[in-house]
């Protein structure tokens, strides 16, 4: 197969350790590298990849930084097991019951032991951009925003801005800097704005400085952000949120019925 001109430039400009980085973590996200799996021998590695034994060293220590891999100097290094996360956007609109978590917030754990969703902060602010776009206000007007951050098991997952129209919430739980019980689907729907319909944008970027600090990235690595507007009747935007995860630890998983 000949490749188009612009992909037959010329080789991988990037440090060869962080070639070497990108083929196996591609191999681990993959699954062709198994959770638990010893990676290959720094042997076999420079043999692969025609490299010193410091580059190895230096392609494997980023893995470890990423939490993709385990282990230490002079001892076998293994994929580190449960790190990419399955996100099921369609459960964010699920209510939930009396008394109940959150339900994609419960799932995303994968069953790991501890997830925590620490309220940053809850103010007025003007929108812009496609924020403002999605809620279908002007530039500049002034709507209700939650921002919080997600943490599994003590590490930064996901960080969330929440975006609410004033005349939904101002004077209700939506404006008040405590967290909502059973989250915002509930809260909606008791308000008289039941979620009917989302749509996703999704997106890869390059982390912002505060995306990049709130969730401790290891290096430069891409995120995922997506742009979520929930619809309620009539097709009025009632919430609009930002969530970006590191992209190297999730995955989203949408499913969809065929009609015959």
């Amino acid at each position: 197969m000949t490749l188009p001109s612009h992909e037959a430039d010329g080789p991988d400009p990037r440090p060869l350790h962080a070639r070497i980085a990108a083929d196996l973590r591609e191999e681990i996200l993959s699954g062709e590298l198994a959770a638990g799996a010893k990676l290959p021998s720094t042997a076999r590695l420079k043999e692969r990849f025609d490299a010193s034994n410091a580059t190895i060293q230096k392609a494997v220590q980023l893995l470890k930084d990423e939490g993709l891999a385990v282990g230490r100097a002079g001892a076998a290094v293994t994929v580190r097991a449960n790190r990419q996360g399955t996100v099921r956007p369609a459960e964010s609109l699920t209510p939930a019951g009396s008394g109940e978590a959150y339900p994609w917030l419960a799932n995303v754990t994968n069953r790991r032991s501890s997830v925590r969703s620490v309220l940053l902060s809850v103010e007025e602010v003007p929108v812009t951009g496609d924020v403002a776009e999605a809620l279908g206000l002007p530039s500049g007007e002034t709507a209700v925003r939650r921002r919080q951050l997600i943490t599994i098991d003590g590490e930064p997952a996901e960080l969330v801005a929440s975006y609410y129209p004033l005349g939904i919430a101002r004077a209700t739980a939506l404006a008040e800097p405590r967290r909502i019980r059973g989250g915002t689907p509930t809260l909606l729907t008791a308000l008289g704005f039941p979620p009917r319909h989302s749509v996703d944008r999704v997106s890869a970027r390059v982390a912002t400085q505060e995306q990049y600090t709130a969730l401790r990235l290891p290096g430069e690595l891409p995120v995922l952000r997506t742009l979520r507007t929930v619809y309620g009747e009539g097709d009025r935007p009632v919430e609009v949120t930002v969530m970006v995860k590191a992209g190297h630890l999730y995955e989203l998983r949408y499913e969809f019925t065929h009609e015959t």
